[in-house]
């Protein structure tokens, strides 16, 4: 009779060899590849970080089929992710050739000032997403046309991508339609509008402090300069596509569906479908002149069309700027985003099956004495998530899971874990670059992470104001009890 043994929980050491690993081999592909490290390397790096966590587990008991199961699981995790990937590759492809970003690069090179561009763009993307509650579909739409107004303007690519990043995750993270917002009170066991109205104290001084950096930034760049390009593309752009408001229907489309919370794969794929219809009704004459020779109307259309949803739009008007501006776009382009998503989750899912996240996540709450030391630890662990994990739900849930009853346990409202998951779990993770919305905040925007990490001035401040809050004991709402009349109620108290 064959007795079979429980798999064994990993030590400190089991969990840490994998992380050394991981970290180690990604530093090692960005010095070796450079900006192209996300393109290959990283991706090895985060498989052979797996193959080391893998043996750990083996030489703790746990099976191949278990642990192939759990990766089986955590890859399904970002199914939905990949799907709007793919969508949105279509839609900026069919938006290109329906001359709808072209029409918003036009009107935004005419009205914005390079001298406050950097401030705009933050609080144009904080106001859409705020009010569809996606920070993904921003990016997608204003946040692509506002780099490719960047471009125009000969200003920094960087500096744009930070400030739709700033703009697009503040508008997000207090949307009631955002799903992270939806998510964080939900792990933690807080109420949806008290939760926002709470985070206020921290994402306001945040934003307003991003929006005072922009502003400086903006007021060094030489506007004289700026403008002779930016009249130049213009120019370029009315010779090829007819430049009309009514190219702007695909966008009020996408953004009325995502008002309505239509699922954002199928709001995409509409928005996709609209601009390609558009580009057949408005743009005939583009597309005749990108199409291959000898085709008649009907095939070119069907063929350049087709394209744009698969494979994007490829020009060349003679004018290097122009090209790098409308050549983009389609499902081929987020192939290698998803293969990063892939690899990543891949290396998550194992850490997690064999324990060792828990066994980390347990270690850092040992340290954690203060309130202050406890958010400190909530915040530490919700970045660390991001990072082995590379998927924001799981730094909002696993964390959330993991520290509410030692919130419970200490008098201290559902509200400020809540809180403190979004401060942390969702607004660092587009700054990594494996994590699934680093890489989808490459991929759409065209800037790498480790370019705009330090311009993403409200992710990285609200985290550390977080922290700062709670050492101080400012806005820390406990629970106290109250016992009056021989009945227990629970009363709330500002500390």
């Amino acid at each position: 009779m064959t007795t079979q043994h429980s798999p064994r929980d990993p030590n400190a050491v089991d969990a840490a060899i994998p992380l050394l690993v991981m970290i180690g081999l990604l530093v090692a592909a960005v010095l070796y590849f450079g900006e192209d490290s996300s393109w290959g390397p990283n991706q090895i790096a985060l498989l052979m970080a797996t193959g080391v966590a893998i043996g750990i587990g083996f030489k703790n008991g746990h099976s191949w089929l278990d642990m192939e199961r759990a990766i089986v699981k955590g890859i399904s995790i970002s199914l939905g992710a990949v799907l709007i990937l793919l969508a949105v590759g279509s839609l900026i492809g069919t938006w290109l050739l329906s001359g709808t970003v072209p029409t918003m690069i036009y009107y935004g090179l005419n009205i914005l000032n390079p001298s406050w561009f950097y401030a705009a763009t933050c609080l144009i993307c904080g106001l859409v997403s705020m009010s569809i509650g996606s920070s993904w579909t921003t990016a997608a739409t204003i946040g692509v046309a506002l780099i490719a107004v960047a471009n125009g303007l000969d200003l920094s690519a960087s500096i744009t991508a930070g400030a739709v990043i700033s703009g697009a995750y503040f508008g997000d993270k207090i949307s009631p339609l955002s799903e992270t917002t939806n998510l964080a009170p939900a792990v933690a066991g807080s109420e949806l509008f008290e939760h926002i109205r709470y985070m206020l104290w921290t994402t306001v001084p945040s934003i307003v402090t991003a929006l005072l950096l922009f502003t400086i930034l903006g007021l060094t760049e030489d506007v004289g300069a700026i403008g002779s390009k930016g009249t130049e593309l213009n120019q370029l752009m009315t010779e090829h596509f007819d430049i009309s408001i009514i190219n702007l229907v695909p966008l009020l489309v996408l953004l009325v569906l995502a008002i309505k919370k239509v699922p954002a794969f199928l709001s995409v794929s509409i928005g996709a479908i609209v601009g390609a219809i558009w580009a057949i009704l408005f743009q005939q004459d583009f597309i005749m002149s990108i199409a291959s020779e000898g085709l008649n109307t009907v095939d070119s259309n069907v063929t350049v069309v087709w394209t744009a949803f698969f494979d994007g739009v490829r020009v060349d008007t003679g004018n290097e700027n122009l090209d790098s501006l409308l050549s983009r776009g389609g499902m081929s382009s987020m192939l290698n985003t998803v293969w990063l998503i892939v690899c990543a989750l891949t290396f998550g899912a194992v850490l997690e099956h064999l324990g060792m996240l828990k066994k980390i996540i347990n270690a850092i709450l040992s340290f954690a004495k203060s309130t202050g030391a406890l958010i400190s630890a909530t915040v530490a662990t919700c970045i660390s998530t991001n990072i082995v994990t590379a998927d924001q739900y799981m730094s909002i849930v696993m964390p959330g899971r993991m520290f509410k009853e030692e919130y419970e346990r200490r008098n201290l409202h559902p509200v400020v874990l809540s809180r403190t998951l979004e401060d942390s779990g969702t607004i660092t993770s587009p700054l990594i670059p494996w994590n699934t919305c680093g890489a989808y905040m490459a991929s759409v925007l065209a800037v790498n992470p480790l370019e705009y990490i330090f311009y993403c001035f409200f992710n990285l401040i609200n985290p550390v104001l977080a922290v700062v809050y709670g050492f101080l004991g400012f806005q820390i709402k406990t629970l106290a009890e109250k016992v009056k009349d021989g009945v227990t109620t629970t009363v709330t108290m500002e500390k």
